[in-house]
């Protein structure tokens, strides 16, 4: 006895046509889906699937022969397979429970679905200053979205104006389906270029004359991005909701993505600020008091007393004047400054005066004894490109021996 239970669903004959069958479906839907009518969600479902199976010629042939069986276990010496009922059922029949027989329980192999597919997320990047990162802002974002023509529902014209595609059968889709060998089949499935992928077609002179038939339309919105204090680099803010908007899809996400600007003075690693300090010989060994600006526009005066001699590539450190802490603004990490030293080229002193500088640095350390069997040179400024250049470099010293961060604070608050 031949099987009619899918006809049944969509309240068609057996010999039903193809625009029959797609006129009982489309009001059928409309009062069963989820958003109008959340209580309904499995008969939409049922619906949704008879609609699948019986618009496509292939699997409606399948069907009519061997019924539900049929999709499900393609071994009854027609084209079904386990690849056709897997591609019909979700891998793990979603309607299999509905339909009796099949297992399942409404789930598919990633889990229960439920309510409409949502659509893709859109995202922006957005460029902020290490200031902002540091006080906090509000970004104003003018964002170009499609939004749901209001004219005519999101429809694309006047009722009954849409007609399903004939190149995919309404389907969206074209499926072409291959025979391997005995039991074996490929399918392949590409969006119908003739609807671009929606399965109805509108005439011309039908179409929404705000939306042209595209049933969205083109909006303007102005996002206001709260970039908040000690916010990172590559940190996402998310607007639920706010992306295009497309009948029968949950409309996806907007998100932000921070991109941080480099600075001229300070460099950010995590909540530690770092910045180099050029300072004079003298300053090295006298000591020094310099000024810092800082992301908030606070002068900090930055003392070194006289004696503590600073040598070149030496870091010190400013206990809680880095980046405020995420979500705990009040709690900020630390301030890091490395020294470089600026020798000068020459030094010229008068008659007596090396000798009085001597010794205030501590005089020199024992001569060497010279021995008799001597050769005397002379040292010349080092040449990459000269005589000798090739036999070997000067480097300066490594700022990887002296890593941000790695020596004990030794600078308080001034």
């Amino acid at each position: 006895m031949a099987e009619n239970r899918l006809y049944e669903v969509l309240g068609v004959s057996r010999n039903a046509s193809d625009t029959e069958i797609r006129k009982n479906y489309r009001k059928l839907a409309k009062e069963c889906h989820p958003d109008k009518n959340p209580a309904a969600g499995d008969k939409f479902k049922e619906i949704s699937f008879a609609y699948e199976v019986l618009t496509d010629p292939q699997k409606r042939e399948i069907y009519d022969r061997y019924g539900l069986k049929g999709l499900q276990e393609g071994d009854t010496g027609g084209p079904g397979t386990d690849d056709i009922f897997s591609h019909f059922f979700g891998g793990g029949g979603p309607f299999g429970g509905l339909f009796g027989g099949f297992g399942g329980g409404g789930m598919s192999r990633h889990g229960p679905r439920r309510g409409p597919k949502k659509g893709e997320n859109t995202v922006h990047r957005l460029k902020v200053s290490l200031e902002d990162l540091y006080n906090g802002k509000v970004s104003k974002l003018q964002l170009s979205k499609n939004t749901i023509c209001i004219a005519c529902g999101g429809e694309g014209g006047p009722p009954g104006a849409l007609h399903p595609c004939r190149t995919c059968s309404g389907r969206g889709i074209k499926v072409t389906i291959t025979q391997l060998g005995p039991g074996m089949v490929q399918q392949m499935q590409s969006r119908c270029p003739a609807c671009d992928g929606e399965g109805e077609v509108i005439n011309e002179r039908d179409r929404c004359q705000t939306c042209l038939g595209r049933k969205v339309v083109q909006q303007t919105k102005l996002l206001e991005v709260q970039v908040d204090k000690g916010m990172r680099d590559e940190q996402r803010i998310t607007f639920h909701g706010e992306g295009d908007q497309m009948p029968g899809v949950e409309a996806g996400d907007v998100i932000i993505v921070l991109q941080e600007k480099a600075h001229e003075v300070f460099t950010r690693s995590g909540t530690d600020l770092m910045m180099k300090k050029s300072i004079t010989l003298t300053q090295a060994l006298c000591g020094f008091t310099t000024v810092v600006d800082h992301l908030d526009g606070r002068k900090i005066i930055v003392n070194h007393p006289p004696g503590s001699v600073l040598v070149p590539g030496c870091v010190r450190g400013i206990v809680g004047e880095g980046m405020p802490i995420y979500k705990n603004p009040f709690e900020k990490g630390d301030l890091y400054i490395r020294i470089e030293v600026d020798f000068p080229e020459n030094y010229f002193a008068p008659e007596g005066k090396l000798k009085e500088l001597e010794g205030l640095l501590g005089g020199r350390p024992a001569a060497e004894e010279i021995p008799a069997d001597h050769e005397e040179v002379n040292m010349n400024e080092y040449d990459e490109n000269g005589p000798g250049g090739s036999r070997g470099h000067c480097y300066d010293e490594d700022d990887e021996h002296h890593p941000m961060g790695g020596q004990h604070v030794q600078c308080a608050h001034q």
